[in-house]
């Protein structure tokens, strides 16, 4: 039976985390908030407790997981051959949203690696996290605590509804903070890669690194995958997802045609929408989710998996989505709607006569920075 338990978001209750972090050490399994999103929590060095993440969650055996540490000096108890860039990326993102990459220590389980050579180790900023982790004296694999390839969890509710009957315990601490994972960026290659983005922005590392490239990858079923969320499908809702690409003066009106194609074959739609393009769709009996303003990209990050999951709850068949650029948080908001869109990308262009707009939108439109 799974219990949930409340907990403070800022001072961790102390009998919690030590009944948590007993669950961790005995082999269970634990949920618990980071800052990025929920995460199912294991010994990461016992490999029947790291299995047994993967029977929890359904969680093909290709798929890596990322082991949480206490601080950067735990990193020599998992990682080898550490280069010395890792120590300065540790002084700056440590504790928070990166992971890095890194040669693995062989007491790391294989399945933690999905068999291969490196490991990816972070140092989450959430006080829970954190005191769970010092208290289980161990580092804990966590992947996102959700059944493998949908929505991720940014509240215990989500939780809940995923894996309740298959887990020991959850840490409801409320919802997460940056609502998107970590950035996964590998330290094993000459010039430093990021392999997911995520909460560090491109540009933040690009202030610190001489040059880091961004690698778009997808692991077909079978493969290894080189990072946790490079399947085809990921991070998924149960309704079908488009998202639409391009000027926003193009977009809004081929969302408007879609949602009409919808409505009059008798589907019921969703639109995740941004604040300013609300007022465009007002007047269609569709149901709406607000993310916040274009302008704020880490409030729509944060509440991304949450109004995706809301219009799953909500039973609509298909969502409508418009992108916002690949500037800072952008571009993980991009990764984690093109990959639940599972590629059903529409990609508009300015000067094309077939992506003009039949009429125009409704509401007001404003640049949208790309």
């Amino acid at each position: 039976m799974t219990v949930v338990v409340q907990v403070s978001k800022v001072h961790p209750e102390p009998g919690v985390i030590v009944r948590a972090a007993a669950i961790i050490r005995r082999g269970g399994l634990v949920a618990f908030p980071t800052e990025t999103v929920y995460g199912l929590g294991a010994n990461a060095l016992d490999p029947d407790a790291v299995e047994s993440i993967f029977t929890a969650k359904e969680r093909p055996s290709y798929d890596p997981l990322i082991v949480h540490l206490q601080d950067a000096t735990q990193m020599e108890l998992v990682a080898a051959d550490i280069p010395d860039l890792t120590w300065k990326l540790a002084a700056e993102f440590w504790p928070g949203p990166l992971t890095l990459v890194l040669p693995r220590q062989p007491r790391v389980p294989s399945a933690v690696t999905a068999g291969g050579d490196t490991v990816a180790v972070r140092v989450p900023s959430h006080p829970v996290a954190h005191a769970l982790i010092v208290a289980a004296g161990v580092p804990i694999a966590a992947p996102s605590a959700n059944r493998f390839g949908r929505v991720s969890p940014t509240r215990a509710e989500h939780v809940w509804t995923d894996l309740a009957g298959r887990i020991d315990i959850i840490l409801d601490a409320g919802p997460t903070s940056v609502g998107v994972e970590s950035t996964v960026l590998s330290l094993v290659e000459a010039t430093p890669r990021i392999l997911r983005p995520g909460g560090v922005s491109r540009e933040a590392l690009a202030r610190l690194l001489e040059s880091v490239e961004v690698e778009h990858h997808t692991i077909v079923e079978g493969g290894t995958a080189v990072s946790p969320g490079t399947t085809p499908q990921h991070y998924a809702p149960e309704a079908s997802l488009t998202l639409f690409q391009g000027p926003r003066a193009q977009v809004l009106p081929a969302m408007r045609r879609a949602a009409l194609g919808y409505i009059e074959a008798g589907e019921r739609v969703g639109l995740l929408l941004v604040e300013e393009d609300l007022s465009v769709f007002a007047d269609l009996p569709v149901i709406r989710e607000a993310l916040g303003s274009v302008d704020s990209l880490s409030q729509i990050a944060q509440r991304l998996y949450s109004a995706l999951r809301a219009l799953d709850e909500a039973g609509v068949e298909v969502i409508l989505a418009r992108d916002v650029g690949t500037t800072g948080l952008g571009l993980a908001i991009r990764d984690r709607l093109t990959r639940a869109a599972a590629g059903g990308v529409v990609v508009m262009s300015d000067g094309s006569a077939a992506d003009s707009p039949d009429s125009a939108p409704s509401g007001p439109l404003t640049p949208l920075a790309s």
